[in-house]
């Protein structure tokens, strides 16, 4: 055989194997946002939640969140100090209110603790977390093209790492899938992974929410002692 035509059939084939590990994240990726939202309803998500937070040695923390993806809306409310805190969110504009009061005054914004970072922050967060792997699509996500596998207490997870543009994030993420079941069972995040900082979260007791399977239970650890730092339980209205 023709040395020329010899390499040149290898390059081929290596392009092609390459080409077919690069895809297998992406893939997968498919296969898991298919299980976990089949028939495509988180665009058009529009739904109440009930968080309750538990930390240690603090007292439960209760939020009312009201998500609406296609008129772009978020509403946050919890009671601080026998008040009721309500965050409202129309695409990037911020309102915000206590006892149905509408708090305008910076003054008044800062004495109850509203700002409009935070604001923009908690939205982020809510709809990030309960919006996966679906938001794992978002424009500025970049997924590994290479899908890992980990063994971790005796059993073996499916991993895509994501990292983001500048603009979008600093951090790095692995989100663990079973892979019989494709459910994710848990995620985790490093601002600097060589310091093995961030947290791990487990994912539990899955609930499906308007067509959307979601982990009800999310309990947060430290990466580096494996410490507690809270547990999330998640109802529907």
């Amino acid at each position: 055989m023709n040395i020329k035509l010899l390499i040149y059939t290898f390059c081929i084939l290596s392009l092609a194997n390459l080409k077919a590990q690069e895809t297998d994240a992406l893939e997968f990726l498919d296969e898991v946002i298919a299980h976990h939202d089949p028939n495509n309803n988180w665009p058009t998500f529009k739904g109440d939640l009930i968080v309750t937070m538990s930390t240690p040695n603090k007292k439960d923390r209760i939020t009312d969140i009201h998500i609406n993806i296609p008129k772009s809306t978020f509403v946050l409310s919890n009671v601080v100090e026998g008040k009721k805190h309500t965050t409202k969110i129309v695409n990037d504009s911020v309102h915000f209110f206590v006892d149905d009061r509408q708090i305008v005054n910076n003054v008044e914004q800062k004495k109850f603790k509203f700002t409009t970072k935070r604001a923009l922050f908690m939205r982020n967060y809510y709809t990030y977390l309960y919006g996966l792997p679906m938001k794992l699509k978002d424009k500025g996500t970049i997924v590994d093209p290479k899908l890992y596998s980990k063994k971790i207490n005796k059993k073996w997870y499916k991993v895509i790492k994501v990292t983001y543009d500048k603009e979008v994030g600093k951090d790095t993420w692995y989100f663990y899938f079973n892979p019989k079941s494709l459910d994710m069972e848990m995620y985790q995040f490093f601002h600097d992974e060589s310091k093995n900082d961030g947290e791990y979260i487990l994912l539990s007791n899955i609930e499906i929410i308007n067509g959307v399977r979601m982990p009800a239970v999310r309990a947060w650890y430290t990466n580096k002692d494996n410490k507690l730092l809270g547990t999330d339980v998640l109802t529907k209205k």
